[in-house]
């Protein structure tokens, strides 16, 4: 199962790790207080090498590649990646992963067919190499139930997940696509198990150690201070609520299996979550960014205070998502078309007071001040899904920002990942999936169950 994170600071949204190439086992943190991460770059629901050793023995892919950044800008470029799983007994397997770094090789072979090294032998010089082009790792996993596991670090409580995770070092990525090495990363995270509506809240007590260190990107820029030294506990509470606007059950082919389970209904529906969080830093975690965008004063209902390098910070959230899907997903050709779209409202505080400020504007017929307009604009995702021919299909997420301050582009695209899915129709509802993330220059191939 994908691991909730957190509703942060600054965000106040449920928080996923992230799909990140970079890392033989394709995931990092996002780091707290960004944006939540499009759905496309979201942690998997099944671990890498599962996903690996699945590719490999039934869907005739030996090496699966990634894209993990331009080289020229401190990237690694084209990756290739090979699991072998050994399973040890019925609920104990060991995975050794590969993974080559093509353009180090080309490079490699370059320097071969160079003047200068013709009489230096092939196997030192393979050899001296091989460290730079050849990255191995070694995992296992021990099964004590159906439903838990020693590798994913859950453990099932009676309605609830317990989550104890220990990185040395930890990876993080933040929403410019900058990865951070933190030295020592511990976290306990309890979180409540929920129908699809209802009640969720979520505990988590976090633990960084060490200064953060770039890993790749711009390392001009600043450390997230959430990243920073120190201890922070928090909790947040929501409430979800779902709405069935309209759903066909009829139209759908006799005798034909849909290609995805989830997606062969056509219907419109609607949800609503509404929840708060607060948080509670100790060290050089506690410490904030300069605000730059003029909002702080629109933000009086919530509670922000630091003092000796403890902070208190409280906020509420909210967003109103729909989805609309036309099609069954069993033909051939275009029977199925669906468009997500969800407003996220970060800050309650800022909301609320812009409002207000907007109210006595507009009751004292005076000039709307562009701030508090800022401060009501909610962030706009948009996701399409558009099938191209049998299991295929084209799917885009796009994050719009708006900014009434910018006279000139009003509404302006943040970032858009970019995917094909392949449904797996033989599984009910799977698919393989190759994404890429123009902004952060990455792309990669990985396999999801049961997603809708």
């Amino acid at each position: 199962m994908g691991r909730l994170r957190w509703a942060e600071e600054g965000g106040g949204r449920w928080k996923l790790d992230m799909e990140a190439p970079v890392t033989m086992e394709g995931t990092a943190r996002a780091v707290p207080g960004d944006p939540l991460p499009l759905s496309l770059s979201r942690g998997r629901r099944i671990t890498r090498p599962k996903q690996l050793d699945f590719m490999h023995r039934f869907m005739s892919s030996p090496l699966v590649p990634s894209f993990a950044g331009d080289p020229a800008n401190g990237g690694q470029g084209l990756l290739v990646h090979h699991a072998h799983t050994l399973h040890l007994t019925e609920n104990w397997s060991t995975t050794i992963l590969e993974q080559l770094d093509v353009q180090k090789i080309s490079l490699l072979f370059k320097e071969f067919a160079s003047n200068h090294v013709k009489e230096i032998s092939w196997p030192k010089t393979i050899f001296k190499h091989l460290l730079d082009i050849f990255s191995w790792g070694l995992g296992t996993e021990f099964l004590f139930t159906q439903n838990s596991s020693f590798l994913v670090e859950m453990y099932n409580l009676p309605h609830h997940n317990l989550t104890l995770e220990t990185a040395w070092p930890g990876l993080f990525v933040d929403n410019n696509g900058t990865y951070w090495d933190v030295p020592l990363s511990l976290a306990i995270d309890l979180a409540s198990i929920s129908s699809s509506s209802g009640l969720s809240y979520h505990l988590c007590l976090q633990h960084n150690s060490g200064k953060p260190k770039h890993f790749g990107g711009d390392q001009t820029t600043q450390v997230p201070p959430s990243l920073l030294p120190g201890l922070c506990v928090r909790a947040a509470a929501s409430i979800k609520e779902n709405w069935s606007i309209w759903r066909k059950k009829g139209g759908k082919l006799r005798m034909v299996q849909p290609y995805d389970a989830f997606l062969s209904d056509p219907h419109v529906t609607a949800s609503g979550v509404i929840g708060a969080v607060a948080s509670a830093s100790y060290g050089d975690c506690s410490a904030r960014l300069p605000i730059e965008d003029g909002l702080e004063r629109y933000k009086a209902f919530r509670l922000y205070t630091r003092k000796n390098n403890l902070a208190v910070f409280t906020d509420l959230f909210a967003s109103v998502s729909c989805t609309a899907q036309h099609g069954n997903f069993q033909r051939l050709f275009l029977d199925l078309t669906r468009l997500n779209a969800r407003l996220d409202f970060p800050s309650g505080s800022a909301f609320l007071t812009g409002v207000a400020h907007l109210s006595q504007d507009l009751y004292n017929s005076r000039q709307l001040n562009l701030e508090a307009i800022h401060a009501v604009c909610p962030e706009l995702t948009v996701s399409l899904q558009q099938q191209i021919a049998g299991p295929f299909s084209f799917r885009v997420d796009s994050r719009i920002l708006f900014d009434p301050k910018d006279t000139y582009h009003i509404a302006h695209l943040d970032e858009s990942i970019f995917a094909i899915d392949w449904a797996l129709k033989v599984l009910g509802s799977a698919k393989a999936t190759a994404w890429c993330s123009p902004k952060r220059r990455e792309a990669m191939v990985e396999l999801r169950f049961f997603e809708s």
